[in-house]
């Protein structure tokens, strides 16, 4: 049996990971579960799976839940970054699924790291902003870094029994978005609930928008680079519209290896929580016959930024990751809120990257600090600009 604690356990990846520990009764004991401020269905999971710890955002949640479970209470509730550290290095825990949205999931993660937990990372953004430290402590700490995103699941599956070195290209792909083949102009005027009508998976908001910038592929792109010991001249982006290709591997003696299967997220987080066995799932299945052709072709970077944005924030390397994901993040919030234009987004990355002064190495500290200047300069001076 292996023992978890799901950090974000109400958004999609976690609801998502308590659909496969559902579907294995008896291979897994929840240990603990975090949230945010969604106090409706943190009860709900309490019911459900008993952890021993939960974990709100702050007291004001805590309190609430306190009040919806009652009598009921069988776990402590905490709150906050000391609540969240705590569940991640617990003595008990065999695996720490990283589903937070955000930076508030970076120190969470790597004190379950230092503390020797294997990680199934569904947080983007911890990778993005602290590559240069994840990968190092994982390495000094022998702890698996287990990819849950569809397309790193789908990479690491094909290099399973390869050697990283042996790799010629990562082709990453992507659905392209709900926004796929519309000029810039198409964009000036696009609403929330058409960045959200993704047309193959159901994601959280945040995440959905950012695939409809792809800003969500050029953050994978970061992540595939620390992930795999790869440069970034070795990723390309291919769009596969389809969603049925879910990354592919080039090696270097010509072979491509791809994985290959329906639009279901359950499918990586299993593979990182079995790991490296593979188990029964149910859904559907992929019938060839009536597929017929899939399709690739390049993403119209010219019109949505996200790609260069990211891959010029890598290449600048030390802090600018973090510049970007967090201009990306405050910008996308706003958006959500009907604030700014979509194209807006790309804007606010540029302007926030463009006042940035670069730390060459960043600490810990060093990038929260970062973080939280960059939301400042676009709160204060964006609109000066």
């Amino acid at each position: 049996m292996k023992r978890l604690t799901i950090l974000g356990s109400t958004g999609s990846i976690g609801s998502q990971t308590l659909e496969v520990v559902s579907e294995h009764p008896g291979d897994f004991e929840v240990v603990a579960l975090t949230a945010g401020s969604n106090v409706e269905k943190m009860a709900e999971q309490i019911a459900n799976y008993h952890p021993k710890y939960v974990v709100m955002k702050d007291e004001e949640t805590r309190k609430s839940l306190m009040d919806k479970i009652g009598k009921q209470k069988e776990c402590q509730i905490l709150c906050g970054m000391e609540g969240f550290v705590q569940v991640s290095t617990l003595p008990e825990v065999d695996i720490v699924v990283a589903a937070m949205v955000g930076m508030i999931g970076l120190r969470p993660v790597m004190e379950a790291i230092s503390a020797g937990k294997d990680i199934a990372l569904a947080n983007k953004e911890t990778l993005v902003t602290a590559g240069h430290l994840i990968t190092n402590l994982a390495r000094e700490k022998e702890v698996k870094l287990l990819p849950v995103d569809s397309e790193h699941s789908a990479i690491f599956q094909c290099l399973h029994g390869n050697k990283t070195s042996q790799v010629d290209k990562i082709y990453l792909t992507a659905s392209g978005g709900p926004f796929r083949g519309k000029s810039r102009a198409e964009l000036e005027h696009v609403t929330v609930d058409q960045a959200l009508a993704h047309p193959n998976w159901s994601m959280g908001k945040k995440i959905t928008t950012d695939s409809a910038s792809m800003i969500n592929k050029g953050l994978e792109i970061i992540e595939a680079k620390w992930l795999f010991d790869v440069s970034l001249d070795q990723i390309k982006v291919l769009v596969q519209p389809q969603s049925i290709i879910h990354s592919m591997v080039q090696f270097q003696d010509g072979a491509v290896m791809a994985q290959l299967g329906t639009p279901d997220m359950r499918l990586p987080i299993q593979y990182a929580l079995y790991y490296p066995e593979r188990q029964t799932l149910s859904g559907d299945r992929l019938d060839f016959a009536k597929i017929g052709d899939i399709h690739f072709e390049e993403p119209a970077t010219d019109v949505l930024k996200g790609i260069p944005l990211a891959v010029e924030a890598s290449r600048a390397g030390g802090s600018m990751p973090t510049v970007m994901n967090a201009a990306n993040e405050y910008a996308v919030a706003k958006f959500l809120n009907k604030d700014i234009g979509f194209l807006q987004i790309y804007d606010m990355i540029d302007f926030a990257m463009s006042k940035h002064q670069i730390i060459a190495h960043p600490n810990l500290d060093e990038i929260l600090q970062v973080e939280q200047e960059t939301y400042e300069l676009l709160s204060k001076d964006w609109r000066k600009k």
